[in-house]
């Protein structure tokens, strides 16, 4: 493991400032100063200021997200954020992609930098379906240019699924599942044929559900369901 992702890992700091911190010489592996990029194990001795480093294990965490909190450690503005929600003393945690402040649902939350990468990039095309609920009747026909692609602000989306769940004369539900997950995207899908979204929740991220999870309540991922992510 190279020696900015095993400080970072340890709940030093990013590894933008454990880079930082090597470059300053105040970094050292088995009593020698080191250098970017060198490799470490789990059986080398790595100090900070001369303090040692001791790698810890991740920590894995779904959320069920309520309106009202942004996906953020902290906010300038004084909002809410998620980390209200998670218990004290979690560590270095941080929420794996965004839900608007007007959003809701399934969030992940970890330490674990790679796999919130693998999670969030789009190349993997992890899939993610939300509940959309808008006002009035919506047809199957009308979701046909969201399934089939969209121009946003100058892209196009991808093909995505969507199928209505729900419908009388006051709302439509639909679920949608994405593959990518730009700013506000599926408002401004919906928003392409006319319609405004009035709730907008994440509900599975692949095959992972807020099942008996209460809004604001969280519980730790298990071994296998870290390993299924791991694997998408």
């Amino acid at each position: 493991m190279r020696i900015n992702k095993f400080l970072a890992a340890s709940g030093v700091a990013s590894r933008r400032e454990c880079d930082k911190l090597i470059s300053e010489g105040k970094v050292a592996v088995n009593g020698k100063t080191a250098s970017l990029g060198l490799e470490v194990g789990l059986d080398d001795e790595v100090t900070v200021n001369g303090n040692k480093v001791v790698l810890k294990k991740n920590e894995y965490y779904i959320l069920n997200k309520p309106k009202g909190y942004i996906c953020s450690v902290s906010d300038e503005k004084g909002r809410k954020t998620v980390m209200d929600l998670m218990p004290q003393g979690v560590g270095r945690i941080y929420p794996v992609g965004r839900l608007d402040y007007d959003s809701e649902g399934l969030l992940i939350m970890t330490t674990d930098g790679e796999l919130a990468q693998k999670l969030t990039h789009p190349s993997n095309e992890v899939p993610k379906t939300y509940l959309v609920k808008i006002e009035g009747i919506l047809t199957e026909a009308d979701l046909n240019p969201i399934r089939s692609g969209v121009e946003i602000d100058g892209y196009m989306t991808k093909k995505c699924k969507a199928h209505i769940v729900e419908t009388n004369k006051a709302y439509t539900k639909i679920h949608i599942t994405l593959t990518e997950g730009k700013n506000r995207e599926i408002r401004k899908m919906f928003a392409i044929i006319g319609k405004e979204v009035t709730l907008l929740k994440r509900i599975k991220i692949g095959e992972i559900t807020l099942r008996g999870l209460d809004r604001g309540a969280y519980r730790k991922l298990s071994p296998q369901e870290v390993a299924y992510l791991n694997s998408l």
